[in-house]
């Protein structure tokens, strides 16, 4: 757990209620913080499931320290309709973890020179494969979705200009040309690459692609009385959860062909309406908490709908980038 701080762990425990004999999903295991706090707070199971190989390492030496209450599974959180156990909750903490930040050679800071990497899992395109292949206007739409990043076009077109002559394969390279871009704003608080970087790792690790999977397996794992509990860290993870639940929270409007046929019924009801917040001695303590958002269900006895995972219109799949590279 060494550098690394669960965030509202407290509002974690009591919004997920464990209690004994159930099994409990917790669905991006990383450092292991909300496993052990989960398995310390009752006698039930615990599965975890992650797809960074070092995180499963971690995850094998819990597995014999707590002597059959901890199951690791390597594998993404989307598939987690595919265990065969039968699931009384499900956690997921969205988003990169301290041990990947921490590590140069994982490629995922600008903080130190590392590899362009980014992978979660080790495998597929890297963050280099993707400035390498993508074009301008892909790059630049990428940016813009994904960065939130207002300098979008002006980065992307000095990328493709450059690449030319010499390919981004370190992290140092890439940070350094989104710097001489657009410079250090007087009042921007955060490194001028933070959102190119946030929009790099996101699409290489499908992460709101995965988000989406996940939360329409969990619909389809969970029992009634089951609960949901995420918790999320930028604005796009956390739109992907609130239309969720809100849409899943709602019964479904009949065809507007047949007004008096009622649509599927209501798949979860909300904890609350409004999202948890860390507490201000959890932000000071720790500055990671800041922008967490938790929100939660529970799901009802209604049959699971089918979902929708949306990608970004105009910026090509990681199976493209993959044949292309």
């Amino acid at each position: 757990m060494s550098g690394h701080l669960p965030v509202m762990m407290a509002e974690v425990l009591e919004t997920l209620a464990p209690q004994a004999g159930q099994v409990i999903v917790d669905g991006t295991f990383g450092g292991g913080g909300y496993t052990r706090a989960i398995l310390a707070a009752a006698a039930c199971q615990v599965i975890g499931l992650d797809r960074d190989p070092d995180a499963v390492v971690r995850g094998k030496a819990l597995e014999q320290e707590m002597s059959g209450r901890f199951t690791i599974v390597e594998t993404q959180f989307s598939k987690l309709d595919e265990l065969q156990d039968k699931i009384d909750a499900v956690v997921l903490d969205i988003g990169v973890s301290s041990f990947q930040i921490d590590q140069p050679e994982r490629g995922f800071s600008f903080m130190q020179d590392g590899p362009l990497d980014m992978r979660m899992g080790k495998d597929g395109p890297s963050a280099a494969d993707v400035v390498a292949h993508l074009s301008e206007g892909e790059l630049s739409t990428l940016f813009h979705v994904y960065g939130e990043e207002r300098e979008a076009r002006r980065i992307a077109r000095a990328i493709v200009t450059d690449r030319v002559a010499t390919p981004y394969l370190r992290t140092s390279e890439l940070a350094g040309v989104v710097s001489r871009v657009i410079g250090r704003k007087h009042k921007d608080h955060i490194h001028p690459a933070t959102r190119v970087f946030q929009a790099l790792r996101i699409y290489v690790n499908d992460e709101i692609g995965e988000l989406e999977k996940a939360l329409v397996a969990a619909e389809a794992l969970l029992p009634p009385g089951g609960r949901l509990v995420v918790v999320t860290f930028h604005s796009l993870e956390d739109r992907a959860v609130k239309t969720f639940l809100n849409d899943r929270s709602k019964e479904a409007p009949g065809s507007r062909h047949a007004p008096a046929q009622a649509g599927p019924a209501a798949t979860f009801s909300l904890v609350n309406r409004k999202p948890l917040i860390a507490s201000e001695v959890e932000v000071e303590a720790n500055p990671r908490s800041r922008s967490a958002k938790l929100r939660a269900a529970i799901r009802t006895s209604a049959p699971a709908r089918l979902g929708r995972v949306t990608g970004i219109a105009g910026v090509p799949s990681l199976d493209q980038i993959k044949r292309a590279a």
